[in-house]
Parts: structure tokens; sequence; C-alpha cells
């Protein structure tokens, strides 16, 4: 009687959840024992979060006579797989051997060989926008990033924040059961939020990630990042460690595959989808030694750019990676000749280009581990792996020269292979932010025209993709060439995963996904299958493109993105540019001298209201190609203030929510007190080896550094030390009205102690445009890099009392009107001198 009454109440429990279904939902699946506390559910929902089910068990007044039903847990549908999502970072399309380049990448070709390659999928062409795109199956605009999160404005296709409206793969995910995880380099949080103080709605634990290892910014040293966080706390795993014995690269794989160890052993029936975005390839490039020595051995670059290129395509053809009929467009006029270059500059180009190529090929490798540990615990069948070979074409950030810092590159300063040489040994270690040149970057983008930023032709916008999923996919090592987008991957793993899009979430009511899935082109029958999406708008700072069933309209570039800010564009961004038209069938590389504008205006015509009606679906209004557009207030805690008070140390808060004094007079106000014996330590700083600043007391001597992009570092400092007892530091900068740029004023220093001067200075030069953006504001220690390594090494905490510290920014002169004219003086002037206000570069031995 007892059995049977248990078996009645089963039934009661089955129907009771089954009845739970909200309307228009697929049925409900429990497994399991029911009522018990490992019943699972499987919601299936339009619905996020599903709402509760009834309790299914029975209340009567005693226990005794009660029956108790547990809550049943969400779970994925039965047999769902892993979900391992790769996005490598500014890797051109013919960079990995796996599509026809010279550099190793055996992990890509593993997961080409054990499933699909598709050879016609693109990004948006820049960071950020790739990403967001990525995670949500929107389009870039649709998602707040028409641009990268430092360059937001106040526009809804531009502010930088993933509205409710568009819940990420993560969150989706979360919800149906899966647990999710995000290691490695996150660019989608706005800039003003991207700190301890959060809020962290839009960091990954806020959009559907229950555990994040990475970087929060576009970029980060590999030795010692600055902007390393375990879900929102900062951490700095590389301190005390010697130089070039602890690397991110390797530090991520390690954390990932902890994660997927713990949970396939402590919740093996619970799947798991893991966002796998290492930093490389993007700069500064930090591979390990042994790989640079590697790589080096293999003698892959001695050729030069444009015979790399010739190598790349005959590999490309012999792979079918690229359509039999592509023809290589002629190496571009702007840029040098490999037989033009003296000595020097080939021997720094190819070193450059080596330490470029071990990135690559260690983040491969590590990539690589983590799979092996998929494989070790006997979960790789039932993976599915999407590994991504960049988040936009090669990039050109290096400039034409390639640079030791990168942080120069943004500032507008440019060196020759000469003055670069005193870092040609330490080119990749801790002492280097390093880019290459601009040569490679071409070459590395083979049989395609352009590069990153570009988003009017496939230099730009084309990276290779694998898929492999060896319980699912039967077509090993075969080749698809569908047209797709970034945004086509999220409806691809609902769809293979068997979870409906949702069309609420927390109540808010989901955009519909603009991507398609691509579940189509798996079968083996279907590799010829016409391709699902017949329309994809590109657009990233006025370079502009739409496809449309075989075909593209693209705007000329009207200047390459390695020139200077001040090289002119169009003002009138909507109708100012020229437009090239192109049939992909019969011109697949998008060669120049088969431009069709000319003979087609009627289809040319049709394809830019096309563009229009896309981008004003899309909010890609208003169009902006200037800086001078991009100078905006941004909110957060930083926004409107002219006085900064900290009463105690504290680090790692990032630019945009920390005072600014670039471009303006400011002063730094330290009181503190000083113990028997003295005192030493940062009192506070900002940015680290690569540009940035410091006050701080060195042998008991108070001390203001400015580094001036690791080229010059003027100092302040007192001659003697404190004594014991209390002190009044005061670092006051009067910035010059003189010059005719905003941005990198000249101006006087003063530093003083108890009220009496002890050091003056005038500069006639400060940083323009940004210090080190992997660095941090932090009070009473220093995190990251020193701003000058000579005097100290971090944390540096600072060994007395800091009783209290103020930082007073005055008004900036960096208005829309100043940088107009700014751009405006600076058009004729030579994209390899250094911006107005900047001293010649000087050569500084690391």
């Amino acid at each position: 009687m007892r059995q049977t009454l248990l078996g009645m109440t089963a039934s009661l429990v089955i129907a009771a959840v089954t009845a739970t279904v909200p309307v228009g939902a697929a049925a409900q699946q429990v497994r399991g024992t029911p009522g018990a506390p490992d019943a699972v559910m499987t919601p299936q929902g339009l619905q996020l979060p599903p709402p509760t089910p009834p309790f299914t068990g029975q209340i009567l007044p005693n226990a005794a006579q009660s029956t108790e039903a547990w809550p049943p847990q969400t779970m994925p549908p039965a047999h769902a797989p892993n979900v391992l999502l790769i996005l490598t970072d500014d890797v051109g399309f013919s960079a990995p051997s796996t599509f026809g380049g010279v550099i190793p990448t055996p992990t890509l070709q593993s997961i080409a060989d054990t499933g699909l390659r598709y050879t016609t999928f693109h990004t948006t062409a820049l960071c950020s926008p790739t990403r967001a795109a990525l995670l949500t199956g929107r389009n870039h605009h649709q998602v707040g990033f028409g641009n990268i999160a430092e360059l937001s404005s106040g526009y809804p296709g531009y502010n930088s924040i993933i509205p409710p409206e568009t819940a990420t793969i993560g969150r989706i995910l979360q919800d149906n059961g899966y647990a999710t995880g995000w290691f490695g380099k996150n660019h989608n949080v706005p800039p003003w939020e991207a700190s301890t103080a959060g809020p962290f709605t839009h960091w990954p634990i806020g959009q559907g990630f229950s555990y994040f290892y990475g970087f929060v910014g576009g970029d980060t040293s590999q030795w010692q990042p600055g902007n390393l966080f375990r879900n929102t706390t900062p951490i700095h795993p590389y301190e005390g460690r010697p130089n070039g014995s602890w690397n991110l690269i390797t530090a991520m794989a390690d954390d990932a595959i902890g994660y997927i160890r713990t949970q396939t052993e402590i919740a093996p029936d619970r799947p798991w989808f893991i966002h796998y975005a290492p930093g490389g390839t993007h700069a500064p490039h930090h591979p390990t030694r042994e790989w640079v020595d590697r790589i080096h051995a293999m003698h892959l670059f001695d050729d030069g750019w444009e015979k790399l290129r010739e190598r790349i395509f005959e590999n490309q053809k012999r792979l079918g990676v690229i359509p039999a009929n592509a023809e290589l467009p002629p190496w571009p006029d702007d840029l040098r000749r490999w037989d033009s270059l003296s000595d020097v500059e080939k021997r720094l180009f190819i070193r450059q280009v080596e330490v470029y190529a071990a990135y690559l090929a260690y983040t491969d490798h590590e990539i690589g581990r983590v799979i092996a540990e998929v494989e070790r615990l006997g979960q790789r069948d039932n993976t599915l792996i999407i590994y991504i070979s960049g988040d936009n074409g090669s990039s050109a950030e290096g400039s034409v020269n390639g640079t030791p810092n990168e942080v120069m590159y943004f500032n507008g300063v440019a060196l020759t292979a000469e003055q670069q040489m005193p870092w040609y040994d330490a080119w990749g270690t801790d002492q280097t932010y390093n880019h290459m040149a601009v040569g490679w970057t071409w070459a590395f983008g083979t049989p395609y025209r352009w590069t990153k930023q570009v988003a009017s032709h496939f230099g730009g916008t084309r990276n290779g993709m694998a898929i492999s999923w060896p319980g699912r996919i039967a077509d090993r090592g075969g080749i698809r060439t569908q047209f797709h987008h970034v945004i086509d991957v999220v409806p691809t793993i609902l769809d293979l995963v068997g979870i409906p899009q949702p069309n609420m979430v927390d109540g808010i009511a989901q955009r519909p996904m603009d991507g398609v899935s691509m579940a189509y082109t798996i079968p083996r029958e279907n590799v010829a299958a016409p391709s699902t999406r017949h329309t994809q708008y590109f657009e990233i700072l006025g370079y502009r493109a739409i496809y449309h069933d075989g075909w593209i309209a693209s705007t000329t570039p009207p200047v390459p993105p390695w020139a200077s800010i001040a090289s002119p564009r169009p003002s009138d961004v909507m109708n100012g540019y020229q437009w090239e038209l192109y049939n992909l069938a019969d011109n697949p590389t998008q060669l120049l001298s088969r431009n069709l504008a000319a003979a087609e205006p009627e289809r040319l015509r049709a394809m830019q209201e096309l563009f229009i009606m896309e981008a004003t679906r899309n909010q890609v209004f208003p169009l902006n190609n200037s800086i001078a557009a991009m100078i905006s207030t941004r909110p957060g805690p930083a926004a409107g203030r002219s006085r900064f008070v900290y009463t105690g140390s504290s680090c790692c808060t990032q630019a945009n929510a920390a005072p600014n004094i670039l471009n303006r007079s400011y002063r730094i106000t330290a009181e503190i007190e000083v113990p028997e014996g003295g005192a030493n330590g940062m009192l506070v700083t900002q940015g680290g080896r690569f540009a940035g600043w410091g006050l701080y007391l060195h042998e008991g001597r108070p001390t203001f550094t400015m580094n001036l992009l690791n080229l010059e570092r003027p100092k302040w400092q007192a001659p003697e030390a404190l004594r014991p007892g209390k002190h009044t530091i005061v670092f006051d900068f009067t910035r010059d009205p003189a010059g005719e740029a905003p941005f990198g004023h000249g101006g006087t220093g003063v530093l003083t102690v108890d009220g009496r001067e002890v050091a003056r200075l005038t500069l006639p030069h400060t940083v323009p445009f940004t210090f080190a953006w992997d660095e941090t504001f932090d009070v009473g220690l220093d995190t990251g890099t020193p701003v000058d390594d000579r005097d100290y090494q971090v944390p540096f905490a600072f060994t007395g009392t800091l009783a209290r510290l103020v930082v007073e920014p005055s008004e900036t002169p960096v208005t829309f009107e100043a940088v107009v004219n700014f751009l405006d003086a600076l058009q004729h002037r030579d994209a390899e001198r250094p911006a107005p206000g900047l001293a010649p570069a000087q050569q500084r031995r690391p």
C-alpha cells in the first residue's frame, strides 16, 4: 500500500511539473527521482528565468502525514553539449597555418580536422563591436558598440551599454541550467563602470557568467597585467615572481582547466559554457622566450612581407580556403617594399614579426592545453568547440615601422627603426609594449585588402573559424563557404543545444536576434547549400559596406588606419566617400581593377539605399569618422568633479573613474606622517612603465615623476629625506596656455613640502591623449609596473601613514571646437612626425 501511494505521488509530481509549463514553451523534462533533491527540470521556455513550479508534495498539519517535494533543478535538454567558444584577438585571416599562413596553429588545425573550417566568416573590424555582437547575436550598433568602449558617445548605437533587451548567450544558457565561465578579455564594460566601485551589471557576472578570470579593457601586459580581475576583485598574481616566470596566456589556461575539472568532478551531469578570449594576438605581443626561440629557428620571415604574402596565397589555393578564381591584389603603393628597406629596418622588422608569430603559436598551444583537459576528462565527444581566429583583421596600430610601446601610437608618436633598436633584445618582454610594422599586417590579411578598423573590406572583417563536435559532426575536415557573420554564432549555439531564443528576460521583452543559425551547414550533403544570410551591413569609424546576395558595395578608405590622426578625412561622412562595387563570385578579393561602381550605377545606388535602411534599423547613425566628434563627457563617478579625496590606500581604479590630469593644470596634496626611521613608498600614481605619473617617497625624499611614453622621465625631487612627523606635500602643475594644440601642452610643475618649494621644472610638452590604459590609478601603493623602475619596484606600498590625499584637476581646453581646429592645422604635416607639443623621440635603453 505504501509503495502504491508513493507511485501515485510520483505520477502526481510529474503531472504537476508538466502542467506548469508556460504558454508557448516546450514540454519540460524531469530527470532523476521525482520529488527528490536530485530531480532536474529542463525549462526550454521563452521566458527567463522560468517561473517557479508549484509545490508538488502534500502538506498536512503533521509532518508525519505530509509529503515533501524539492523544487526541481533547472538543467539543459538531455545530452546537451558543453560549449567552448574561443575568440582570439587581432589575428588576420591568413596568419594561422590552418588558413594558409606560415605560423603553426596545431590546435586550430585539430578543430578543423575533427570538424568544419569556415572560410567566409566575418567580424565587425574592431574589438568591442565584434565581442558585443558575438555574445548577443545582434548587430554591434544594436547593442551600443558602434565603436570601442573607450570611444563611446551618447548615442544609442555608440554608448557602450549592452541593453537589457539583448541578453547574452551566457545569460540564456545560465538560466537554462548551464555552468558559465568567462576567461580572458572583456572589452564590453562601459569605461566609467570599470572599477571596483561598479556597478557590475555590465561585467561578466552581471551578463550571465557565474565566474570571470580576465582583464577589463582593450589589452593588457601579459607579464604584469594591471587590469586583471577574478570576478570583480583585482588580482596581481605576478607579484613576487621573477620576470618571465609568469604569463597571463598560461595563467588563464591553468584557471580554465581548473574550472572545467571542478565542474566535471562535482556536477558531471551539468554541462558548461565557457567563453575563452585570450589577449593574443593583440598588442603588446608577449610570448614566452621559449616560443620566440622556436619561431626564430624556423626562419619564416627572412624573405620579407611580399614574398610571405605570395607564399601564403599559394598555401591557400592548395588548401582550398579561398575560391579557385581568387586573385592576389597588388601590393599597395603607400606601403614600402621589402627591397627598399635598410639592413637595420629588415633586422628590426623580422624581430617584430617573429615575436608576433611566437605569440600566436603560444596562444594556440595554451588553448590546446584547455582542450586536452576536456579530452582527458572524457568530455570531448560531447563538447561543441567554436574557435574564431581573430575578432577582426590584423592590426595596423603599430604604424609603418612598428613600435616598442603601443601607447606611443595612440599619442601620435612614431619612431624610426634606428630609434627602436635599443629595445631589440627586449622585444616582447615586460620592457616593451610592442607592435609590428604594417607590412606584416597587410600580409596576414592575404588575399584580402586592408586591415583592422576598415569595415569596408575583407582585410578588416574576414576571419577564419573552425567548429568541432565529434559526437555530431560527421564531415571531418570539411570546408564551408557560406557567407556568415559573428552575429550568427549565438543562434547556432542555441540551435545545436536545443534551447529556444527567449522572448522575455527578467520581465523585459527581448529584441529578436539579427543572427541566423549556421547549423544547416553541418551535414555533408549541405556543403553547397546557399547561405541563409542574405544581407549584412558593416560600419566602423565611417568605413562602411553593405553585402547582399553575393554583391558588396564598399566605401574607399580615405586614409589608411596607420596614418597620423592629422590625415584629412571627409567632413561629410555620409556623402563624402567614394564607393566601390564588387560581384564576389567573379571577384572574391575585391580587386580594385574590377570595381563595377561606374559600370553598374543603378545597382550601386540600390546597394547604398539598402545600407541606409539597414543603418537606420540598426542605430548606425550618426556616422562619425573624426576624433573630434569622440570628445565626449561620459557619465560615471569622475564626471564633472574637480576634487577627489582619498583617506587611505586603494588600488585599481581605471582611468574613467579616476581624476584626469591630462591637458590641464592640477594640484595634488598629500598629508602624511613619517614614523621613526623614515618612510618610503607610493602616495598616488596612474599608469606605469609605458606612460604615467607618480608622487612618492624615494629614499625618504618626496618625488614626482612624469613618464612621457617611456622616452623621457622628468623628475621633481626634494633634496633631503623627510624627518619623522606630519608633513604636507603638494605638487602643483600649471599648464602653459600657449601653443597651437589643445593636447600635450607643456607647463611648470612645483613641488613643495610643508609650504616650502623644494623643486621646480618646466616641461615643453606632456602626454597628449592617454597614459598606459592597462594600468590603474592607485593610492598608497603601486600595482602593475612602476613609472620609473630605477627608483622602485611594485607594489611599493607607503610605509608611513597616509592621512589624506587630494587631487584637484582644473578644466581642460580640450573641446570639440579646439580639436577640430587642431586637426585642421595638422592636415599637411608628415604622418611620421610627432604631434605638436611632443619633443622628437629620444632613445632610451631599457
